[in-house]
């Protein structure tokens, strides 16, 4: 261990212990943004990059875990990386199931599959939800996993789910509008039945939210870390909490 190794843990100590635990975030979500650019980084493969940022994902969680956080949630696919080209898309699938696979095997976490499956290949669609459904009788912390995700897409989605669900109990178009409130379509969304995430950090220095969570972040304390997603280290996860804890939430008050 080198000078830089002993440093390293002395300031990260410091800051756990510095971590007020009673401000701490009950739902986090994470863009695991930067796996191509890594990769590219390292002149390596695209698909080295994405295996990197897999491999990353459990000990992310776990440090979630040992934080106290309840949820968990992970943007691994997009609507749009959907358009990639097959090539690069397909061996990011295989490894996007076996990640997936590999936290259902651990019993580690209740998984729960977020994002719009009928837009992936039915044979993901199925791993995916096959994973999910070995976790369902798991207790602890809650991770979603989306992959084939899209802010506009789960409004559309959930906003359609609610209507068909109306019009099944009999009511016409007019009475449904009428009545209509936020927290009905909130009842559709993927994410139903949870809290909105409390905290959204995103790796590789973009600052945007490129439509993760558009519904749910709306209250949201953002964290922007400028490491590539493979790199993101443990110090990087308490700065975006201490970041978090020394926010003063006004829920718009």
């Amino acid at each position: 261990m080198g000078w830089r190794d002993v440093v390293y843990g002395a300031y990260e100590r410091r800051v756990l212990k510095d971590l007020p635990k009673e401000a701490l975030p009950r739902h986090v979500a994470v863009m695991l943004d930067g796996n191509r650019r890594w990769a590219k980084a390292r002149g390596a493969g695209t698909a080295s990059g994405h295996q990197a940022g897999a491999d990353k994902i459990e000990e992310l969680l776990e440090w979630c875990r040992d934080a106290g956080v309840e949820y968990v949630t992970l943007w691994l696919l997009s609507t749009d990386n959907l358009r990639r080209a097959e090539e690069e898309l397909a061996p990011l699938l295989k490894i996007i199931e076996t990640a997936v696979a590999d936290l259902a095997e651990s019993g580690n976490w209740r998984l729960k599959i977020v994002g719009a499956l009928d837009l992936l290949p039915p044979e993901t669609a199925a791993s995916l939800s096959a994973s999910a459904e070995r976790t369902k009788d798991v207790e602890g912390m809650t991770v979603n996993v989306a992959v084939g995700y899209g802010g506009r897409r789960e409004i559309a989605d959930a906003v359609r789910d609610l209507l068909l669900a109306r019009a099944a109990d009999g009511e016409s178009i007019e009475q449904i509008a009428a009545g209509l409130t936020v927290e009905d379509i909130a009842e559709h969304l993927y994410t139903k039945g949870q809290p909105d995430p409390d905290l959204v950090i995103r790796t590789s220095g973009e600052q945007r939210l490129g439509g993760f969570l558009l519904w749910q972040s709306a209250t949201s304390e953002f964290y922007f870390c400028e490491a590539y997603w493979p790199d993101f280290r443990h110090v990087d996860f308490l700065r975006a909490l201490r970041a978090y804890a020394g926010r003063h939430r006004r829920f718009g008050g």
